[in-house]
């Protein structure tokens, strides 16, 4: 049986549908976002030297709960400029900015690898949280935010470690992938472990251009009161594990989610779900 060819401009079509779907989700699940994946993007914002005054691009921004941060930082002299394929979700993150008082925000629906269209002065940074991973043509991406920054600027992503340090994710891809019969994904297909090997990160960043590669390692424990919790917090807000579970019907889904649960109800104990996780935070400079 012959593997169908990795299809970008579905993909992408695809992810768009299912980010405008679990926008209000993601928006919702933002308290739990911030205690997850806090620590790795203060270190992002740290390593990219963005600071009061800055000018800062974020990419696949989602809802924004990681461009607050940053606007936090950069202050009413500094500027954001959040964008993303979907703009459902974008939605949030403009919302967002402006319940919390940040003029400093604008949001633009832009494809993260078709950041040409963006006419704007140079950046200081350019951060991407979680999101250049399911870029089907990283390359693209990267020389995109490349382009955007002025000489000396440092572009910031985080992406997921290896598959192996992050059970309560790779766990569900493995038992969808199984029972939906999906071949393993081709090397520089994207997907969440896509840039979970270091040498692999720091690779395309220097193939863009970028120079001063640095990669930290960060813990990122998902902890939540149960199981329960981190299967519904994955069926309403991780949208790769419903693109996977696409070809199956209604009953072989609830099949694999309860398996699922199973599986992460291994990761339960003394009345507390603490979900093995691992980010890398990648930063680099572009060459004056």
């Amino acid at each position: 049986m012959t593997t169908p060819a990795f299809d970008p401009v579905k993909f992408k079509s695809t992810t768009r549908q299912q980010w405008d779907a679990a926008a209000e989700a993601w928006d919702r699940w933002s308290p739990l976002l911030s205690r997850w994946l806090g620590p790795a993007t203060e270190l992002m914002l740290d390593m990219t030297g963005v600071k009061q005054g800055s000018r800062v691009l974020d990419v696949a921004a989602g809802a924004g709960e990681q461009t607050l941060a940053a606007a936090r930082r950069v202050g009413p002299s500094g500027y954001l400029l959040a964008t993303d394929i979907s703009p459902g979700i974008l939605d949030y993150a403009a919302r967002n900015a402006k319940l919390a008082g940040l003029g400093n925000v604008e949001t633009a629906v832009v494809d993260g690898e078709a950041l040409g269209e963006i006419n704007a002065e140079p950046f200081d940074a350019v951060i991407s949280r979680v999101g250049l991973i399911y870029f089907p043509d990283q390359h693209a991406a990267l020389t995109g935010m490349k382009q955007h920054l002025r000489p000396g600027g440092r572009v910031g992503a985080i992406t997921y470690a290896a598959a192996d340090k992050n059970g309560f994710f790779s766990g569900p891809v493995g038992i969808i992938r199984r029972r939906a019969a999906l071949p393993a994904p081709l090397p520089g297909q994207p997907g969440p472990f896509s840039l979970g090997d270091p040498d692999v990160l720091a690779k395309r960043l220097a193939e863009a251009g970028f120079t001063k590669v640095e990669i930290e390692i960060v813990e990122a424990p998902v902890r939540l009161r149960s199981a329960e919790e981190c299967l519904q917090f994955e069926q309403e807000s991780f949208g790769a594990l419903h693109q996977m579970l696409a070809g199956l019907s209604a009953s072989e889904q609830d099949e694999a989610w309860a398996e699922i649960e199973e599986l992460l109800e291994t990761y339960e104990q003394n009345g507390q779900f603490n979900g093995p996780c691992q980010m890398l935070v990648a930063a680099a400079t572009k060459a004056g």
